[in-house]
């Protein structure tokens, strides 16, 4: 119990907390990028990727649960170290702070309200279906859609051929192909990536893994990982706007008389 007081109770217990939770968002936005990316393969891929989460069932929802908890303890810690950090400088002369402050850290606040907007919305279609619900993944039209080969995990056999599955990689074409939703996700990963940008440097000082010696190398690595990220997300809207991802044609279970 004095464990968690520390932790909630003071500025270096908060500093901690914002930095465990940071990996663990950063380790869920890049699995999440990287099963998105499926969506240039063949829609088995994707397709059954979706159905094995699903089959999780419990272990789905508590992992969704553990984001949430994540979510909402990173925000609640960000917000009491700003309002306390604003508290002990005090007044400050106009452009001081600005000038010392990169691009990432003067918005980090404003880039991280747009994204936790954004997160909302992309629940809000593509796991709870209230929004483009046209599109959802269980409307009838993209509900049947038959496996022709077999999906592995870690070398066994997650989703079988022939199994039906919903259609989440029709689902996801669809769903940015209207320019203004595919421009807001665009605006809001490159958002995103640089909350990363200065969340990331701020975890490694924080961790301590930053000093003089490779604090450059470390800022460099970062900005490049960034810099890939939004590029991998940029990749999946943009092809769809272009006309170079579409539906592809498949294979629907036929409905038993």
């Amino acid at each position: 119990m004095n464990l968690v007081g520390n932790l909630f109770g003071s500025s270096i217990g908060r500093k901690i907390l914002m930095a465990v939770t940071g990996v663990i968002l950063i380790g869920f936005v890049i699995g999440h990028l990287v099963g998105n990316l499926q969506v240039f393969e063949h829609p088995d891929k994707l397709n059954g990727y979706a159905h094995f989460l699903q089959s999780l069932g419990p272990a789905l929802w508590i992992a969704r649960i553990g984001l949430l908890v994540a979510v909402i303890i990173h925000i609640w810690a960000a917000t009491v170290l700003t309002l306390e950090s604003r508290k002990a400088r005090g007044p400050q002369p106009g452009g001081v702070t600005w000038l010392r402050a990169t691009l990432a850290s003067r918005y980090m606040r404003w880039t991280g309200y747009v994204v936790l907007a954004f997160i909302v919305y992309h629940l809000a279609h593509f796991t709870l279906g209230v929004v483009q619900a046209d599109t959802f993944k269980e409307t009838e039209a993209l509900r049947h859609y038959k496996m022709t080969t077999d999906y592995h995990v870690l070398g066994f056999t997650a989703v079988h051929a022939g199994t039906e599955v919903l259609d989440v990689h029709s689902m996801v074409i669809l769903g940015f192909q209207p320019p203004l939703v595919a421009l807001f996700y665009i605006v809001a990963v490159g958002l995103l990536s640089l909350h990363l940008l200065h969340g990331m440097d701020s975890l490694f000082q924080t961790l301590g893994w930053r000093n003089a010696r490779w604090s450059r190398g470390l800022r460099a690595l970062v900005t490049l990982a960034c810099a890939a990220y939004f590029l991998g997300n940029l990749a999946i809207p943009a092809a769809v706007l272009a006309g170079k991802l579409t539906p592809k044609p498949r294979v629907a279970a036929v409905a038993q008389p």
